[in-house]
């Protein structure tokens, strides 16, 4: 044998040994039940990509806006806790309308039936998902917000210039 092939040798043997050792110490294991939702999520962003490169039709959004919604949907349930799907169940309706609402926009003709019905879907989804964030902690931040919001009204608004009149 050469230097050589006892050099690829030895980088394949202690790769190997790596791979074996952090399977041991769980981190392969690890990062399987943590990043799951990367199964569903970079399947819905490859196909939004192959529709954009023009190589397949319109039909491919919908299946491509559920699987990236979906995807990160159980990504933050899965990094912060289950719990959360008790209020953000309104999102698994909103990934079927967005990939309906993607299907009627670049779709040509646009299909008017399912153009109507996902904004219809989408804004009832958005309706739910704010009903139930609001029974949370939410409620709070949304009311912070009103205040911001007033006051920039008030007082950030820049006044009319009056010397032009």
């Amino acid at each position: 044998m050469n230097g050589r092939n006892e050099r690829a040798i030895g980088i394949f043997i202690a790769v190997a040994g790596l791979v074996i050792l952090l399977g041991k110490l769980g981190i392969f294991g690890y990062i399987g039940r943590t990043f799951w939702p990367l199964v569903l999520l970079v399947p819905g962003i490859l196909l939004h990509l192959y529709y954009f490169m023009r190589k397949t039709s319109a039909t491919i959004l919908i299946p491509a806006g559920l699987f990236t919604v979906y995807g990160i949907l159980f990504l933050i349930c899965n990094l912060s806790g289950w719990h959360l799907l008790v209020y953000l169940w309104p999102v698994f309706l909103f990934g079927i309308a967005l990939g309906l609402f993607e299907y009627a926009l670049f779709e040509y003709p646009r299909p008017a039936m399912i153009y109507s019905i996902s904004i219809i879907s989408l804004a009832v989804s958005i309706v739910l998902l704010f009903v139930t964030l609001l029974t949370t902690g939410f409620i709070y931040v949304f009311a912070a917000l009103l205040i911001f919001a007033g006051i920039w009204l008030i007082f950030g608004r820049p006044k009319p210039n009056r010397r032009f009149r």
